[in-house]
């Protein structure tokens, strides 16, 4: 199935979106082999084509360097076309990685998404865990935040990029989209990813290549095949790369709930 339905949002998301990682940040960085920023006119190149092969869910955040300027820079012509998902709670300037979840701080990140993206609004919002979520969703005012702006209007759709189990599961109560991690040798957000589908939440999954260590084919067949998934994340710089892992993408069956 190439595009599946986002939860209860009325979304037909693509199978595979495209995680804009790597076009904004080479520093402090898990994958396996380091690499060098693409130039304007590649990354330009590379996220028109990515939309060209029917991709439509474009992945980013603050804590990615310069990615979502060049998002807005270079795909603002096209915004109607994809779905775009960007976060809150963790920036990356000069160099170095920070979490701020105070009321200011993500106030001001929101309005900063929205001029960097050029766009009136943003589809998804997600909390970027810095792995403490309790204190995150019970002591800070961030869900409230972001139910301000959806209510405004600036935000389609919130939800939570989850580092833990226990998070996750704090957020089935308010989320409209989950992003969790779950790949071949990770499998304990399984369950819980069949919860939040039941509930109409849309999943998306994070690092189901497991950050570049296992092999596309097979990681992509495993994490698409779960009846609750909406769409996998997959970055990379490499078109060739990115159409074979399309192709894979739209030809997995998905396997019944259990």
């Amino acid at each position: 199935m190439q595009y599946r339905p986002l939860g209860n949002t009325g979304f037909s998301i693509s199978a595979l979106g495209f995680g804009a990682f790597k076009i904004g940040r080479n520093q402090q960085i898990k994958y396996s082999q380091p690499y060098d920023l693409p130039d304007d006119n590649t990354t330009e190149r590379l996220l028109n084509s990515i939309l060209d092969l029917g991709i439509n869910h474009i992945d980013t955040a603050p804590a990615y360097g310069i990615s979502e300027e060049r998002v807005g820079q270079f795909l603002t012509h096209r915004r109607s076309e994809f779905l775009l998902s960007t976060k809150i709670g963790e920036t990356f300037e000069n160099g170095r990685s920070t979490y701020d979840f105070s009321r200011p701080s993500l106030e001001t990140s929101l309005e900063r998404s929205l001029r960097r993206l050029k766009t009136d609004v943003l589809d998804v919002v997600l909390i970027h865990s810095n792995q403490d979520e309790e204190k995150i969703l019970t002591q800070t005012d961030t869900i409230a935040v972001l139910q301000e702006a959806k209510q405004a209007g600036k935000i389609r759709w919130i939800g939570l990029s989850a580092k833990t189990l226990a998070g996750a599961e704090g957020a089935l109560d308010w989320a409209d989209v989950l992003m969790l991690e779950y790949h071949l040798e990770d499998r304990s957000h399984e369950t819980l990813i069949q919860q939040a589908a039941q509930q109409g939440i849309g999943v998306i999954v994070k690092k189901g290549l497991a950050s570049g260590h296992l092999p596309p084919g097979e990681a992509i067949s495993f994490v698409l095949s779960h009846s609750g998934v909406s769409n996998l994340v997959v970055g990379g710089l490499n078109l060739d790369h990115i159409q074979t892992n399309w192709q894979t993408a739209a030809s997995v069956p998905i396997r019944p709930a259990a």
